[in-house]
């Protein structure tokens, strides 16, 4: 119970930020604010909202997970000596609008949340690779950079080897390292194109060491174990004939999931990684908007990418 009303009130901490809610208005909170917390939490984006949550995937929840939230508010609410927020009236009010929801939205969803990829199983994946193998060091650099780069699977792979243009894909020579001006180092990734950028836009992904789960490191092995000329794939391998491959989203994921399966953990997606990436960050306390312009999102949308920290 302590862990679901912790991560309820995070929640309704997230909800308040993402929509600019003074803090004044969030103790006590009215019945409008916990009402609309509630739907927000429940609803499928659709029409303006969508757009302006771009391509972000948004993860609601269950009406019975969001009354678990409400109660969370609740307990907060009594904890800091304001007395309750809602009336029986007001709660079950909110329980109709819930049930509604639920009822117009049933049938829709055409499948579960995507899970976040965690430090555990990242650490999982690297200890089940071979990383003096071409193939499985490019699946490492891939993981590993995705997930702390907040790349985009369609940025690391392609979904057909004849896809890969260098003009819109990562090449060799876009991956650059270098220090700062305190001398720490670096790696950058100079995106040729990217969903949020502008035609001929450059973003840029940088990197930074990470410990036994580096992925400079990553980086540094691939180009070791695959060499390759500057205007290759950067997450390429060779085939036993030494020609080059960019590596294929499907067959990596695929490699990816037999792998965690082995270790006991269920699929992954390709924005797993992302969604993995952005909530450890954020459950490290680095700055919402230092997280979104990491992810190279557009708005603050992005934190509904957050899950419970305590599975990260």
């Amino acid at each position: 119970t302590v862990a679901s009303y912790g991560s309820g009130l995070r929640k309704f901490h997230l909800f308040c930020d993402t929509f600019s809610v003074p803090e004044a208005d969030r103790l006590p909170a009215s019945f409008a604010l916990l009402h609309s917390f509630c739907l927000w939490a429940v609803a499928d984006p659709e029409g303006d909202e969508a757009a302006y949550m771009g391509d972000i995937p948004f993860e609601p929840v269950s009406a019975g997970v969001a009354a678990k939230y409400l109660d969370a508010v609740w307990a907060w609410h009594l904890a800091q000596g304001w007395p309750p927020p809602l009336t029986e009236e007001d709660r079950t009010r909110i329980q109709w609008s819930l049930r509604g929801l639920e009822n117009m939205q049933r049938g829709r969803r055409s499948r579960p949340p995507r899970p976040p990829v965690t430090l555990h199983m990242l650490a999982a994946i690297k200890g089940a690779l071979r990383l003096s193998d071409p193939f499985e060091a490019c699946i490492w650099a891939i993981a590993c950079c995705s997930f702390w780069g907040l790349l985009r699977f369609g940025e690391a792979t392609v979904r057909s080897r004849g896809q890969f243009n260098p003009d819109q894909h990562l090449k060799r020579q876009d991956a650059l390292f270098g220090r700062d001006l305190d001398g720490k180092e670096y790696a950058r990734l100079d995106l040729p194109s990217a969903k949020t950028a502008r035609p001929g836009e450059v973003q840029h992904v940088f990197l930074v060491p990470q410990d036994s789960l580096c992925p400079l490191d990553a980086l540094r092995n691939l180009a070791s174990v695959v060499p390759a000329a500057a205007r290759d794939p950067l997450f390429s391998w060779r085939d036993n004939r030494g020609e080059i491959h960019p590596m294929l989203r499907d067959t990596t994921l695929e490699f990816i999931n037999r792998t965690l399966a082995s270790k006991g953990y269920g699929s992954a997606f390709g924005h797993s990684f992302r969604i993995g990436g952005a909530s450890f960050y954020l459950s490290q306390k680095v700055d919402p908007e230092i997280v979104r312009i990491m992810g190279r999102w557009k708005s603050m949308a992005y934190q509904v990418y957050i899950r419970a920290f305590e599975q990260v």
